[in-house]
């Protein structure tokens, strides 16, 4: 939301003046004489307090009709990892049998307390809980090639199979020797020039690519676990590694069309509906009526936007592709003003193929 509070507006115009590290996230600046919104570090030159808003979230700022600034890159910065952030994953990725421990955080110059509260906030989950789940995935996938469960407790770290075998069955809802004939979805985060987005898979391709303050995201993710019968964890694999890739060469106007695997389970109307959105070619746009058209349903064009509205991978499978009849913006869970982004951002790159 705007940020009305004079006395906070004082010292945020401060800390934009000082470039003060402190307040990235804390607040965005939009700039009413370029429209453009930045971050408290931005290097750009400063306008004067007449001329500047001060938001909540940059998604607020977005809303309001200002775009991020080229300069700091507000979106992706501001939620970029810590260094020790980054650190402490990586030693998670390089470790993936071993418990960290706070005091081998200390250790490595990583302050644990800074850990935990970054992965709270950005993850909803302690950093312990991320540990256990990226484990268990480990265990997961090991008892799936045919490692016997003593072994596996014993060289992810655990003092006991009983103990292992109660965290793993709290976290994949069911007992290590029935599980390993299960698929699990994994799930990981990803920074975009929009903001983060969280990112999903299972062994047969993506199945969800939201924005983390998309609403409804945790009723999604409900849902999708009922759907495929499986449950949602922690982790990474190829297909996720690959759409990070496609997606960032998209995001730099390098990429119009998407080759990672997808596994959308829904109706057959709105894999139809589906279908017709990923024919849509890069930089062009579609109404909803034509879209029900395309699929030889030209009267269900409510249908259609529902379906639509139903999609849980963005950008791959482009819904902001489809405006109303009238060319007004509608319809798009990440909000009007990111598929606006997405919209000239395309337009923008098309021309240069």
């Amino acid at each position: 939301m705007q940020i009305n509070d004079p006395k906070k507006i004082k010292r945020y115009y401060q800390a934009l003046l000082d470039k003060d590290s402190r307040y990235i996230g804390i607040f965005y600046v939009g700039v009413k004489t370029t429209s453009v919104f930045c971050i408290a570090t931005c290097r750009a030159r400063k306008p004067k307090l007449e001329n500047v808003e001060f938001f909540t979230t940059f998604k607020a700022a977005l809303d309001a009709g200002y775009r991020p600034c080229k300069i700091c890159k507000p979106t992706e910065n501001s939620n970029e990892a810590p260094k020790e952030v980054i650190k402490a994953i990586t030693i998670i990725n390089q470790n993936p049998k071993t418990k960290i421990s706070d005091s081998y955080l200390r250790e490595q110059q990583i302050n644990p307390e800074n850990i935990r509260r970054w992965f709270q906030k950005h993850y909803g989950i302690t950093f312990h809980a991320y540990q256990r789940m990226y484990r268990i995935n480990n265990a997961f996938q090991e008892l799936k090639i045919g490692k016997n469960i003593m072994d596996t407790a014993f060289d992810s770290g655990y003092a006991s199979l009983s103990g292992f075998g109660y965290t793993y069955k709290k976290l994949m809802q069911s007992a290590p020797s029935i599980s390993v004939t299960k698929a699990v979805i994994v799930i990981n985060r990803l920074t975009t020039p929009l903001g983060p987005m969280f990112i999903a898979a299972t062994d047969e391709g993506i199945c969800l690519l939201e924005f983390v303050d998309r609403r409804m995201l945790e009723t999604e993710f409900q849902q999708l676990q009922k759907l495929l019968n499986m449950q949602i964890i922690y982790g990474e694999n190829q297909h996720i590694l690959q759409a990070k890739q496609e997606i960032n060469e998209y995001f730099q106007g390098k990429r119009h069309i998407f080759q990672v695997k997808l596994h959308t389970p829904g109706t057959d109307f709105q894999q139809q509906v589906w279908q017709a959105l990923r024919q849509i070619p890069f930089g062009e746009l579609s109404t909803y009526k034509q879209q029900a058209q395309k699929i030889n349903k030209p009267l269900a064009v409510r249908a259609v936007a529902s379906a639509n509205g139903f999609n849980r991978v963005a950008i791959i499978i482009p819904c902001h592709r489809v405006i109303g009849s009238n060319g007004e913006l509608i319809g798009y869970g990440g909000g009007l003003e990111r598929k606006r982004w997405l919209i000239e951002h395309e337009q923008q790159y098309a021309v240069k193929k």
